[in-house]
């Protein structure tokens, strides 16, 4: 049988290709919101909040405990996702029931929603908002340092997956383009044993010495299911 950190590790390697081969942002958000509450042990409730300019949006969740908690965030004035900062990675609350940083969500939260701990990870962001993750957890659950470095990989993990979309994105490649260099994505890291943003960098790399465009490297990759030369 496997061992916790092996499956983990599969379950971890499995996410990267499926985030390698999904077909747009909204649909990684998605894969890592399930994940998270596959992944991490006491996660019951995930999702993605965008902050921008101080204004709230769920735009993924797990159920409507996140969007509720988003709400409650914005009619009181004060809540983890309005103080999460680009420069700070991870936030958390082992007891929103104790945490006197939010004196009127944190209760309310606890009280409504039957939630004691959760974690917000920033996962993208640009010039006018950005992203996180936040994780809660259910009344007499409370986040542990697994937890949060299982989370914090994870949030690593769709973020690189997101900034990878972000440069297709900029290189104006259609859907049928993205799909291709997705699956080449997937088929590097298997191979490679690399992640989603070095097996980008690969096919860009290649297309660069080789003077070819990226779609052409990764249908090449695709069809054939063998390395290009960097050379």
């Amino acid at each position: 049988m496997l061992s916790d950190a092996s499956r983990s590790i599969s379950q971890f390697s499995e996410l990267a290709l499926e985030l390698a081969a999904a077909p747009d942002e909204d649909a990684r958000l998605k894969l890592g919101v399930h994940a998270a509450v596959a992944l991490v042990v006491r996660c019951d409730h995930a999702g993605v909040t965008i902050n921008d300019k101080r204004v709230l949006v769920t735009r993924v969740s797990s159920d409507d405990v996140v969007q509720r908690a988003n709400e409650l965030q914005h009619e009181l004035g004060e809540g983890p996702c309005l103080d999460v900062m680009r420069d700070q990675n991870t936030l958390i609350s082992t007891s929103l029931e104790q945490d006197r940083r939010w004196p009127r969500w944190a209760p309310r939260v606890h009280a409504e929603l039957g939630v004691d701990s959760m974690m917000s990870l920033l996962v993208y962001t640009d010039r006018a908002s950005f992203g996180a993750l936040s994780l809660y957890a259910r009344d007499g659950q409370r986040f542990d340092a697994d937890d949060v470095a299982i989370g914090q990989a994870l949030a690593a993990q769709v973020a690189v997956s997101i900034a990878a979309e972000r440069t297709i994105d900029q290189l104006g490649l259609g859907m049928h383009n993205r799909i291709v260099i997705g699956q080449a994505q997937g088929i590097l890291m298997e191979r490679l044993g690399i992640t989603a943003d070095q097996a980008f960098d690969y096919i860009r790399r290649t297309s660069m010495n080789a003077n070819r465009k990226v779609v052409d490297v990764a249908t090449e990759i695709a069809a054939t299911r063998r390395l290009v030369d960097l050379e």
